[in-house]
Parts: C-alpha cells; sequence; structure tokens
C-alpha cells in the first residue's frame, strides 16, 4: 500500500474500547445506509469508515440486518421513549417520532429503507417486519397485561395488541412517505407541532379505542 492509499484508509482502533467500537460502527453505519441504501452497503465498507475489522462488526451485531436495526434511531431508542405513564405513551411516541424526522430525515436509516423498498422488495419487508417485532415487545411491556390499578387506560388484550402495534407501524410509516418523502399536502408543510399532535391523537385511537 502506498502513502496515498494509507491516507484515504481510516486508522484502525487498536485499543480496547467496545463501547466506542460500537458507537464507531453504528455511526458509519448510518451514514453508508444513508449514501447507498440498505441493499448496496457492505460489511466491509462500514468497518473500512469505522476504523475496526469486519470481524469485530460480526462479533458484535452478527450480521448487516442486525446492524442496520441497531442503526435506526427510532428502533435503537424505543425503550427509553416508550417508558414511563402508559396513558401518555401516543403523545411520547408521536413526538419523538417527528422529533427524529425533522432533525435528519435524509439521513434516517427508515427512510433510506422506504426509498429502496422499491428496489429490494424482499429485504425491506423482512427488515420492517423485525421492526414491528421489536416495537410489539418493547409496546407490551408497557400496556399489558391489560396495565391494572391505571385510571384512563383501557385493557389491550394481549391477542389485539399485535395487530394495533401493526397499524400504529402503518400509521407512521405512511406518515413518514407523504411528509418527507412525497412531499404531499397538507403534511408536507404542516408544522412539526402540529403534525406531532395530530399523530399522538391517532395513535391513541389506535392503540386504546
Amino acid at each position: 500500500m502506498n502513502d496515498a492509499e494509507s491516507a484515504d484508509e481510516p486508522p484502525r482502533r487498536r485499543r480496547r474500547d467496545p463501547e466506542g467500537h460500537r458507537a464507531a460502527i453504528i455511526e458509519a453505519a448510518r451514514h453508508t445506509f444513508a449514501e447507498r441504501g440498505y441493499a448496496r452497503t457492505t460489511l466491509r465498507e462500514i468497518a473500512r469508515r469505522a476504523g475496526v475489522t469486519h470481524g469485530l462488526i460480526t462479533r458484535h451485531f452478527a450480521s448487516k440486518e442486525r446492524l442496520f436495526l441497531a442503526a435506526v434511531p427510532g428502533n435503537r431508542d424505543l425503550e427509553r421513549v416508550a417508558a414511563g405513564d402508559p396513558k401518555t405513551l401516543p403523545d411520547r411516541i408521536a413526538h419523538a417520532f417527528v422529533r427524529r424526522l425533522e432533525t435528519d430525515a435524509v439521513n434516517d436509516p427508515l427512510i433510506i429503507l422506504m426509498r429502496s423498498a422499491a428496489s429490494d422488495e424482499r429485504a425491506a419487508a423482512h427488515l420492517l417486519v423485525a421492526m414491528q417485532e421489536h416495537s410489539a415487545a418493547v409496546y407490551r411491556s408497557v400496556l399489558a397485561p391489560g396495565v391494572p390499578g391505571v385510571p384512563g387506560v383501557p385493557t389491550t388484550p394481549d391477542d389485539d395488541l399485535d395487530a394495533r402495534v401493526a397499524l400504529v407501524g402503518a400509521q407512521m410509516i405512511g406518515v413518514a412517505f407523504s411528509r418527507y418523502i412525497a412531499r404531499t399536502e397538507p403534511l408536507a408543510s404542516m408544522p412539526p407541532d402540529q403534525l406531532a399532535e395530530h399523530l399522538a391523537r391517532i395513535l391513541r385511537q389506535i392503540l386504546f379505542g
């Protein structure tokens, strides 16, 4: 390798720092998925950008799919957003979702995945199912079984919760597509706070009826 090639290569992170390595991998993954889409992104390219080895990525995340799920902000932060009073769960979900996409929709892995669905439908569907399953597990931990003893929160039967979570996901994907990809009105120009309030009201109806 000549000096010019060496200059183009990110420095390897040789010190033992598992959390630092993990953070660097996730950051590199977000940028690479945003630039190349899911199908064209490789673990070797992410490793090069993160300054780690390919083997270290597979040790932390096992596969490209699991790395993508870890890199999606909403999927990664869902436990933190969901924690709290069940009655205000729809508000927390809606405001966090809108705030996240308003911050950086162009580079958001969920938007990238939606854009790439036409060229890699199978991969997109598989990843969306995995995200839905993760969401269902988190929401169930907050809402089920029946959130006993919480006034004003209707009982949500366990056999109905998966359907409700799927509808929450479909609603949020629809909003994301209309505002950030298709840019259709009135959602495209709606003030973020107003959008979050409308979305929270709809999610409340879906989750609690």
